[in-house]
């Protein structure tokens, strides 16, 4: 429909949470500002990624913005609700309408504890702001992912664990970011396996699951900050299933009888991403083999992906000048 418009694509890592405390009250009232919610806990950044891809034309004055929203090739529109909101959201900063068309393709499932809304929410931004020259800095541009995150309860602490690369303990919640990177083995793999999706908005709006997670968050912080690596992240992300209770109150059978089936095994240990019907697994390179025999157990109801920690501070750019929306 339109030719010789701009173009970016902006890959962001997916990263999956071991534990978080929900920090959505201050003294027993609810926090009101969306950019002082947000959570403590810790997770890590893989090596799989989230590529955005924005395509933009500027239009006439009398026209008005459009703006089309595609993830993974199916066509949502509002009803992907992190992303519209940071268009509309940017095109309050601009003062000419625009038509752009925003797809998101991500390695890992969306839905499954992978933080794609995160890489998503990121990508939108920091691709717009190249885009329509906003002049925007990459702290502002974090912050606006994040309050889009909060806003739709699609998450709390995702963006700024994929802000800050590796394993990220997040010290306090809200943005600007606190948080603390632990060392990451350099032979340290990463075997993954979903059974499906959880939403992550009906889990931050139950009130009872929400209380346990605050309540389990905050002892899995204080247990890891007292042991800051990656065993004790892993063991200390199981207690915290554990303590939450998590699998049974959402029934997830398949999940717990893999976690059991994987704690046979001398590896560093295995957890469930936050928020997902997921599994991971870190270890030793030599031991993937047995590791991947017990998820392979599970299909054909899993997809399994075997990745690395991905330690790298930084968001992938590549433009171009011709494309079409």
């Amino acid at each position: 429909m339109v030719s010789n418009t701009k173009k970016i694509i902006v890959g962001v890592p997916h990263r999956i949470s071991g534990f978080f405390e929900i920090v959505d009250k201050e003294n027993g009232i609810p926090i009101k500002n969306p950019e002082k919610i947000g959570s403590r806990g810790a997770g890590f950044n893989v090596s799989a990624v989230g590529k955005t891809v924005i395509s933009c034309k500027k239009l006439g004055k009398e026209e008005e913005s459009q703006c089309k929203i595609y993830i993974n090739e199916e066509k949502l529109d509002h009803k992907a609700e992190t992303t519209y909101f940071i268009f509309d959201y940017i095109r309050k900063l601009i003062d000419y309408p625009v038509n752009i068309k925003i797809e998101h393709f991500f390695d890992l499932p969306v839905g499954c504890g992978y933080g794609a809304s995160g890489s998503g929410a990121l990508g939108t931004i920091f691709g717009l702001n190249k885009l329509l020259n906003l002049n925007l800095s990459s702290l502002e541009s974090g912050r606006i992912a994040h309050i889009a995150e909060v806003v739709n309860k699609t998450g709390l602490g995702t963006v700024c664990g994929q802000l800050g690369g590796g394993l990220c303990v997040l010290k306090e919640p809200g943005y600007p970011c606190t948080i603390e990177r632990l060392r990451s083995p350099k032979d340290l793999l990463v075997i993954c396996g979903s059974f499906g999706t959880i939403q992550t908005k009906s889990i931050l709006s139950d009130e009872k699951l929400s209380s346990d997670i605050k309540r389990a968050g905050k002892i899995a912080l204080n247990k890891l900050s007292l042991e800051p690596n990656y065993k004790s992240f892993v063991n200390v992300s199981f207690q915290f299933v554990e303590n939450t209770r998590i699998m049974e109150v959402l029934n997830l059978e398949k999940t717990k009888d893999l976690l059991n089936d994987l704690g046979k095994l001398d590896i560093i240990g295995a957890s469930m991403n936050q928020l997902g019907r997921s599994v991971y697994a870190f270890c030793k390179k030599g031991k993937e083999k047995e590791v991947v025999e017990i998820f392979n157990s599970y299909k054909p109801c899993i997809k399994i992906f075997e990745l690395k920690i991905n330690s790298k501070k930084n968001i992938n750019f590549e433009e171009k000048r011709k494309a079409s929306i």
